[in-house]
């Protein structure tokens, strides 16, 4: 299989509008439609619980570490391609060709290019995340400061991969400018906490 090839199935890979089938399979409900309209775990959480979000956030996260550490490898591709890969995934997530490119925020499938790639990396994002949702009950927070603190934990735990902190650095950016609108209700002190099942939050 060529390069392009691979990429675009790492594109079709992150596409799988995993949220909107489960709404829609199991509950008969077009998410779009529904608390903040985003298609992410998160939303779904909002939506429909904890019982549908957990797998869907799960599968959402296996989407970016599948094509960052396998389908790289089967290309044969080094650290660059890898997190290129992981790009695809995560830009598939957000623009979904199968629901109109529409989507989530890239949050659980970036998670899952650090995963594939930057496995201590990740576990410091997921406890910034864990932390920081628990202090303040802000998804968008939460989200915003594992974005951050991401390309600072690749760089010192994973010296190997230095050589890729700028892909690193591209896909936290990535993530913060997708949460541009919950930064302007952040300032505006109309974000929503995550414990509430109201409009908004993040995925």
């Amino acid at each position: 299989m060529t390069t392009s090839l691979w990429f675009v199935l790492a594109y079709l890979v992150g596409a799988i509008p995993t949220s909107h089938w489960v709404a829609r399979g199991f509950r008969g409900i077009d998410l779009r439609e529904h608390g903040s309209g985003n298609l992410g775990a998160t939303n779904l959480y909002r939506v429909l619980g904890w019982r549908y979000a957990v797998p869907v956030g799960l599968f959402d996260i296996a989407k970016g570490a599948i094509p960052t550490a396998w389908f790289a490898s089967l290309a044969h591709g080094d650290a660059v391609m890898s997190i290129a890969l992981g790009l695809s995934a995560v830009l598939g997530h957000v623009f979904s060709v199968f629901v109109g490119f529409r989507g989530g925020k890239g949050v659980a499938t970036g998670a899952g290019v650090v995963l594939g790639l930057l496995p201590f990396a990740f576990a410091v994002a997921v406890a910034t995340w864990g932390a920081l949702l628990f202090l303040t009950g802000y998804v968008s927070v939460a989200s915003l400061a594992a974005a951050a603190i991401f390309p600072v934990a690749g760089y010192l735990l994973h010296p190997e991969a230095r050589h890729t902190l700028w892909l690193q650095l591209l896909l936290a950016g990535a993530v913060i400018v997708l949460h541009r609108a919950n930064l302007r209700r952040l300032l505006n002190g109309t974000e929503p906490r995550f414990r509430r099942r109201s409009e908004g939050g993040t995925s």
